[in-house]
């Protein structure tokens, strides 16, 4: 299979979770400004994952710019990813309905922390089928950036039973330091 059929297929599932969440927002009765403060909650969780999903994505995006090759096992790395992806509309419209309650914080920072790992196995996937050596291999050999999301995902998953806000502030410090597409992947394309 070529490599543009799985980047379509993602964009794809991508696109859909998207439309998802923001069909989860229901437009407030009335036509004043004051009438939109009830959806803040939701909105905001909405923004949250909408900049997790364009992080993914441009990502993904940059992956396949290195990966060359597809297998069965990164196919269903792939679909492992979409999967958690996919919980994104759910867990984010329970955390803005209940205004950032523990149990709800929590589950997002675990959606978040095994969609990560996730994306961890799908990069080792492709670099065992084309080698430490190829573009993909050279550009992660040292993937600290997603191990420490990793474990800061974690912390907030933990830290969400205690003060579910600092939990928040975690997972947007996380989506930061993902924001600007991985430097790595693009050093290593322009020299290869």
């Amino acid at each position: 299979m070529k490599t543009s059929r799985l980047e379509a297929f993602s964009d794809g599932v991508l696109a859909i979770i998207i439309t998802i969440m923001i069909l989860e927002i229901k437009v407030p009765q009335g036509n004043n400004l004051r009438d939109l403060i009830p959806i803040l909650p939701k909105f905001t969780t909405y923004l949250l994952s909408f900049i997790y999903i364009a992080i993914y994505w441009n990502n993904h995006h940059h992956l396949w710019q290195a990966g060359q090759k597809v297998n069965g096992k990164i196919l269903w790395a792939n679909l492992h990813l979409m999967f958690w992806l996919s919980l994104f509309p759910f867990t984010t419209g329970w955390m803005g309905e209940n205004h950032f309650s523990s149990t709800p914080v929590a589950l997002y920072g675990l959606v978040l922390l095994l969609a990560s790992i996730a994306w961890f196995i799908l990069a080792r996937q492709i670099v065992l089928e084309e080698g430490h050596q190829s573009t993909l291999g050279k550009a992660i050999k040292d993937d600290s950036k997603t191990k420490f999301s990793m474990f800061l995902y974690a912390l907030g998953v933990v830290l969400s039973f205690f003060i579910p806000i600092v939990s928040i502030s975690i997972y947007v410090l996380v989506a930061i330091l993902w924001f600007i597409p991985d430097k790595r992947i693009e050093r290593t394309l322009r020299n290869p």
